[in-house]
């Protein structure tokens, strides 16, 4: 237990009566609300006032998380760690009216471009507690445009950073400092708005929490807080002892372009009594480029999904922080050592944190009755970020597409996810519209459509992804308009990943969701909403045009081994549009939940007549013997009573136990296997035929049956490379399945215990 108050909450809330108490608490959560909605109206940046890719919250007087407000979750632990950087540094020179500023990586940041914003508050004379807030900066002067550097190999290239510097002194502005660092950016006056806003939301947080203290005393307020803290720490413990103890491990691939291999990120969660460890061994060392994370980075990366899976009922403050262990090893992707690059870190190993955590906090949750409905399939496992620097003759700014931020909702235990939900780590994200967009950039959007596939198959899908396509606007078009026609040039900028391997992972059974694809296809005729990147015609294309379903399901790989691609490859690096190019990406889609033999047959039909998965996946992956339109031709019954033999034809052999009857228990390895209890030992069986795999403490997994298959499989919208698999695990008499990996052929199976 937390040593902020040894009487814990009751003590601390002696004398406070408990309507005061909820009142203050949800005053304290006003603040931030409101301080929220301060910087999206100061700010100019789409990312930040339309996308959410923010975070304002208050701290105690020592740095600890007082009070999360919405945005980027994983960002309380850099904000704590930056304001405690603050105090140390500029210990005896904090005053009223001080505004810090901290970007430095290696210090607290997450990654360079995303700014700490903190500021004192102070109240009759004493330090009452810290406000800070970030967003993503338009520019720092790194070597690419944007922030985020595909061509940074140290973190010398990516731009301005500082350990810490006061740019308010006593309520008056240090020009010189920040004249300095708006020196360094392509786009100064977005830069300079951006840390405005973070001020202003500041002193609005500032103001209301004085007033906070001037209605019921600082006193009063300051022992709520403590008491919060210490009740959110006692509530998650007490969570986590509900739960059963064990182990479960999760990995990702993350695909590196200029390296051309794909570093392993792996993820063993061990859970005992009321204590939490998220273990990173078995992960690659660190890359040349920026998808590096610092180990505070990681920290944030993993903390994140744990507040809305774990801790959605309970106030998400340092209570819950102080509960939980990070286990990162020096050197590797997930804890680099300077001068690593960093600047992908938030799109690139950061999110893969996220995911992971996701994965195997949800493997936890599906192993107690009581809390199986919260696991869910990764939302939305790759940002498919586009900053554009768009040379305007005398000035440059720099722009940023918000499409990223649809994102797709995964699977859950008891319903598909959200079309185009966003993601768990910012549940507030959201995308900006294409007006607000093409009346900044001299850009056409072509399509924003949703993707058949895009949603991983399972009992609940993913929820489904989208694709856009713009072009750059004529400049005849432009002055007919009446618009801007001094733009020279428009350079796109792309930090890709998930193109060689599905990033949107799949729980119990459900499969991934699918690649992403980044291509600029030159000299398009009269493009139009039409657009098939597949099925288009270029006058200076790559590759021949490839059938128009995108993707090749047969078993001997997957469509970027059996077709050409029509346009060029633009996953990484600094792309000059021209006139008449057409640059496209679809993005990574979310995870399902469950295996797809189980899913209604009713409702994968309708799935089909709208569009959201293809005619052929639902006969291959479901089971559903439908036509084009989606209307049933077939039993399913029997369709899939022949699936799930054609499961145990492919897959190598498993084997069960005999150990006598089992008596049920409460705890199980997801909806497909159970635990029972035979004399005094454990054993996972099949939930459907009843058949012993192991004991529940051991590798039950290394009895089921194994199918071995290409990732393609999963549906139309994936391609993939050949050295990436499907492993399905199933029950070796029925051929249930329990779960599906995505792996490469000589890795290790993953492992779920229970102690």
């Amino acid at each position: 237990m937390s040593d902020r108050n040894d009487g814990g909450p009751a003590d601390a809330l002696a004398g406070i009566d408990p309507v005061t108490f909820q009142i203050v608490k949800h005053r304290l959560v006003r603040v931030t609300d409101e301080a929220v909605t301060a910087l999206k109206r100061v700010s100019g940046a789409p990312n930040t006032n339309e996308g959410h890719d923010l975070m304002v919250a208050l701290y105690t007087p020592d740095g600890d998380l007082l009070t999360g407000g919405v945005g980027f979750l994983h960002h309380y632990v850099g904000a704590s760690e930056a304001t405690k950087h603050v105090i140390e540094r500029f210990e005896g020179d904090i005053g009223p009216g001080d505004v810090f500023m901290l970007n430095d990586p290696y210090t607290a940041a997450l990654h360079p471009p995303d700014v700490y914003v903190i500021r004192p508050v102070f109240y009759e004379g004493a330090l009452a507690a810290f406000s800070a807030s970030f967003v993503h900066v338009a520019d720092i002067g790194a070597v690419d445009p944007g922030g985020f550097s595909p061509n940074s190999t140290s973190v010398f290239h990516e731009g301005f950073q500082t350990p810490g510097v006061k740019i308010i002194e006593g309520g008056e502005t240090r020009q010189d400092v920040l004249d300095t660092l708006l020196n360094m950016s392509r786009d100064p006056g977005m830069v300079e708005l951006d840390i405005r806003s973070q001020i202003a939301a500041n002193n609005v947080a500032a103001d209301r929490l004085v007033e906070l203290a001037d209605e019921y005393g600082l006193d009063t307020v300051t022992r709520v807080g403590e008491a919060l803290i210490d009740r959110s720490e006692s509530q998650f413990r007490e969570r986590l002892r509900e739960l059963p103890d064990g182990e479960w491990q999760a990995r990702q691939y993350l695909d590196s372009t200029p390296e051309e291999r794909a570093f392993r990120v792996q993820l063993t969660l061990r859970k005992e009594g009321d204590e939490l460890t998220f273990d990173f061994a078995g992960t690659d060392e660190q890359s040349e480029y920026g998808f590096n994370c610092t180990e505070i980075a990681t920290t944030g990366g993993v903390l994140a999904p744990v507040f809305p899976l774990l801790c959605h009922d309970v106030t998400w403050n340092d209570g819950v922080v102080s509960v939980i262990d990070v286990e990162a090893p020096s050197g590797t992707i997930v804890n680099a050592e300077r001068p690593a690059p960093i600047s992908i870190a938030t799109v690139g190993t950061l999110q893969m944190c996220n995911s992971l955590a996701t994965v195997a906090v949800s493997k936890m949750l599906g192993s107690s009755d009581a809390y199986a409905d919260r696991a869910t399939g990764v939302w939305h496992g790759a940002h498919s970020h586009v900053s554009m620097e768009v040379d305007r003759g005398d000035e440059t700014t720099v722009e940023t597409l918000t499409d990223s931020f649809a994102g797709a909702g995964g699977g859950r235990a008891f319903d598909d996810g959200v079309d185009l939900g966003g993601e768990v780590v910012n549940v507030v994200a959201r995308w900006g519209n294409v007006e607000r967009t093409e009346s900044e950039v001299p850009l056409r959007y072509l399509t924003r459509r949703f993707v058949a596939d895009s949603g991983g198959p399972g009992e609940h899908r993913g929820g489904v992804g989208h694709e856009f396509a713009l072009t750059l606007v004529e400049s005849d078009a432009l002055a007919d308009a009446g618009g801007d026609t001094g733009f020279e040039g428009v350079d796109v900028v792309t930090i890709g990943r998930g193109m060689a391997v599905p990033h949107s992972t799949g729980v119990f059974g459900g499969s991934p969701g699918p690649t992403t694809d980044y291509r600029v296809v030159p000299d398009v005729s009269e493009p139009d909403g039409s657009f098939d990147p597949d099925a288009a015609e270029s006058a200076d294309a790559s590759g021949t045009a490839a059938d128009s379903s995108g993707s090749a399901a047969d078993a001997s790989g997957s469509a970027a081994d059996a077709t050409e691609r029509t346009g060029e490859d633009a996953a990484w690096g600094v792309h000059a549009l021209d006139e008449g190019d057409v640059f496209y990406v679809r993005l990574s889609g979310s995870g399902g939940y469950g295996d797809p033999l189980r899913r209604d047959a009713e409702a994968v039909a309708r799935d089909v007549a709208v569009g959201r998965i293809a005619p052929e996946t639902a006969r291959r992956e479901y089971a559903v013997p439908v036509d084009d339109e989606g209307d049933i031709t077939d039993s399913p019954t029997e369709a899939r009573e022949r699936a799930r033999e054609e499961r145990l034809d492919a897959a190598s052999h498993g084997q069960t136990r005999d150990v006598g009857d089992l008596s049920p228990t409460d705890r199980r390895f997801g909806p497909a296997v159970a635990v029972g209890v035979a004399d005094g030992t454990e054993y996972a069986a099949c939930a459907d035929c009843e058949a012993v795999l192991g004991r529940a403490d051991e590798d039950w997994k290394g009895n089921a049956a194994v199918r071995d298959r290409p990732v393609s499989a999963t549906g139309t919208a994936t391609d993939g490379e050949k050295r990436f698999r499907l492993r399905q695990f199933c029950c070796p008499d029925c051929g249930s399945l329990f779960d599906t990996e995505v792996a490469r052929r000589d890795d290790t199976r993953l492992v779920s215990r229970l102690y």
